[in-house]
């Protein structure tokens, strides 16, 4: 199985590495897309992407993850990164995102009528989009959602629940 990250410079770090090496635990291979080469998280952690969103396949992979921090609002200006994204709704596959993750899933038409944890900040965002704040880990369908890095032992739990499920 597959995993795919799609993330911009500003992800919140350990929104990023914690799934990023939970899933190679799993046995997952985890690729990550983004427009440029090289990313850089809010803490100053670096890592090399390995390729553009152009050159995604998106039905190579078995899960798409949205890490938070201020990368889903550059994520969701790329087309490409919102195309890929709308192929995991329509295909009913695991997307978990985390904090401001919930923007690309906004972008993508995707959390009218579900129930979608993230940010507080964005909140209002996800309820003007038709979707359900909640407040802690929520598992929609195939959507998986966080709050905030204190959210994540929880959330991966659910996530690797649902790629085992798979």
């Amino acid at each position: 199985m597959k995993a795919l990250i799609l993330a911009e410079n500003d992800f919140e770090d350990l929104e990023l590495f914690y799934p990023y090496y939970r899933l190679k635990e799993e046995g997952m291979e985890v690729k990550i897309a983004s427009s440029q080469e090289r990313i850089r998280g809010k803490r100053g952690y670096e890592i090399k992407t390995d390729m553009r969103y152009e050159e995604v396949e998106p039905s190579d992979y078995s899960i798409l993850v949205i890490p938070g921090g201020k990368s889903p609002e550059r994520v969701r200006l790329k087309e490409r990164a919102v195309e890929i994204t709308k192929h995991f709704l329509k295909e009913g596959k695991p997307i978990a995102i985390i904090c401001h993750g919930a923007q690309v899933l906004i972008s993508a038409n995707g959390v009218k009528g579900r129930k979608i944890a993230c940010w507080y900040g964005i909140k209002d965002d996800v309820i003007a989009a038709g979707g359900e704040f909640i407040d802690g880990v929520a598992v929609d369908g195939n959507i998986i959602s966080a709050r905030f890095p204190d959210d994540l032992p929880q959330w991966m739990k659910e996530v690797v629940k649902k790629v085992r499920e798979r």
